[in-house]
């Protein structure tokens, strides 16, 4: 991030925090009892021996949608509620984010959940002690195709498949965002389940987000997974049509994570603590009606942030989706940032699932003790006081269950087993 964008998001976030109030009030004209109680003028967390150790958070993040919880807890001033203050600082790539969590030039960042596990096992970067505080979004990433393709006659998963089988291998090229990320699962898990081998009938390739559409206008690739409003921003410019979200693979997937290292958390209990309310609070705010969300859009699409056009991101962060060849719907699982706490919670099974993928395509070479490398990494304690803290509610188990695209369900149990049970496979 440059000066230029520094300046405009502490222009944005002076303007936001002499809105806060107003935004903070519930509709019967009172502060919440969770934000008035937890006022820096006296509140618990944020005086005495409960006060954060640091004040000011270099706060990473990708120009995506799925980055406005952490924009908007600067914007509208939840951070300060908390007793800190979050810089967001965009970037420019993933491997930008995870060179500067490991540097430590980052406090936190928006990050993609493999890729926080991929420091932490070795693979994808530097074996790295990580953390996850809690899950910022579920849904609202994307597969998308060059238009290219929609000429020849592919408009959906089998006209691929079809047109796939009948050239030689590594003929087709599709890009997603960094190795271990969620944009590679999504792909890899879509192509296997239209019966398309990922590693050896097409060619995978990295592309940062904000670089997506433009690569793919060049010719650099025949199809990618990327996050919102990217898959949006390739159908307004002509350059590519959507054949799938991310919810279709798995309906309210895991997606982006507040990920630190955990070093970090260990040196800053209660400013991680802080710094997780105070985003919870953000989600909650965006997720409460359209007229956030609109107005999130409208912030996030400024240049210190996303720098596109609002338009572009607000019609499928509110569920409306079309597919560039002629087809509108309302989607019914949107990108959500809280859903009443469901998204947010940090839940084991939900790491452990990333795992089982990073082993199923070949970057794990043997199988991890799942269920402790998760309990090691989701910091559900750090979450559980903050959840307290922000008055969000919490799950009864550290678990879920799923049933994906392919109609295999995903609970957790028996990790090793449902790696290797894929048909296609490294």
């Amino acid at each position: 991030m440059d000066s230029r964008d520094f300046s405009l998001a502490d222009d944005i976030a002076s303007h936001g925090r002499r809105k806060v109030l107003r935004h903070s009030i519930a509709p019967g004209g009172k502060a919440p009892s969770h934000i008035s109680g937890l006022a820096p003028a006296g509140g618990a967390w944020v005086a005495g021996s409960d006060a954060p150790e640091k004040k000011e958070l270099r706060i990473g993040f990708i120009p995506l949608t799925d980055c406005a919880s952490v924009v908007m807890a600067a914007v509208n001033g939840f951070d300060r509620q908390y007793g800190v203050k979050i810089v967001p600082s965009r970037e420019a790539s993933w491997a930008s984010v995870r060179d500067k969590l490991v540097s430590g030039e980052l406090d936190a960042a928006h990050v993609l959940y493999g890729l926080i596990y991929g420091l932490e096992l070795g693979i994808g970067g530097p074996k790295k002690d990580m953390a996850v505080l809690m899950t910022l979004n579920n849904n609202g990433q994307g597969i998308s195709l060059a238009s290219q393709l929609r000429e020849r006659g592919v408009t959906d998963g089998p006209g691929l498949k079809k047109l796939v089988a009948a050239s030689p291998q590594g003929t087709y090229t599709f890009a997603q965002t960094f190795p271990t990320g969620t944009h590679a699962m999504w792909l890899y898990y879509w192509l296997a389940a239209n019966g398309i081998d990922p590693l050896r009938d097409v060619r995978s390739i990295v592309v940062p987000p904000p670089q997506m559409i433009a690569n793919c206008r060049v010719g650099a690739m025949h199809g990618f997974c990327v996050g919102e409003p990217w898959n949006q921003r390739g159908i307004a410019d002509h350059v590519s049509f959507s054949v799938a979200s991310s919810q279709d693979i798995w309906a309210d997937h895991p997606e982006k994570v507040l990920g630190t290292t955990a070093d970090w958390v260990a040196k800053h209990p209660n400013t991680a603590r802080a710094l997780t309310a105070a985003v919870l609070e953000a989600s909650r705010w965006i997720d409460a009606s359209p007229g956030n969300k609109q107005k999130t859009a409208e912030s996030i699409a400024e240049q210190a942030f996303v720098n596109t056009d609002t338009e572009v991101i607000v019609g499928r962060m509110l569920g409306r989706y079309q597919d560039g060849l002629g087809k509108s719907w309302e989607d019914s699982k949107p990108m959500r940032f809280f859903n009443d706490g469901a998204v947010n919670f940090p839940y084991l099974s939900d790491a452990m699932w990333f795992l089982t993928q990073h082993k199923r395509w070949g970057l794990l070479k043997t199988d991890p003790d799942y269920l402790a490398v998760a309990r090691k990494v989701n910091r559900i304690d750090i979450y559980r006081q903050a959840a307290e803290a922000a008055g969000v509610a919490l799950p009864e188990s550290d678990m879920r269950t799923s049933q994906l695209m392919d109609g295999i369900v995903w609970d957790g149990r028996e990790p090793k087993k449902y790696a290797a049970g894929f048909k296609i496979r490294a």
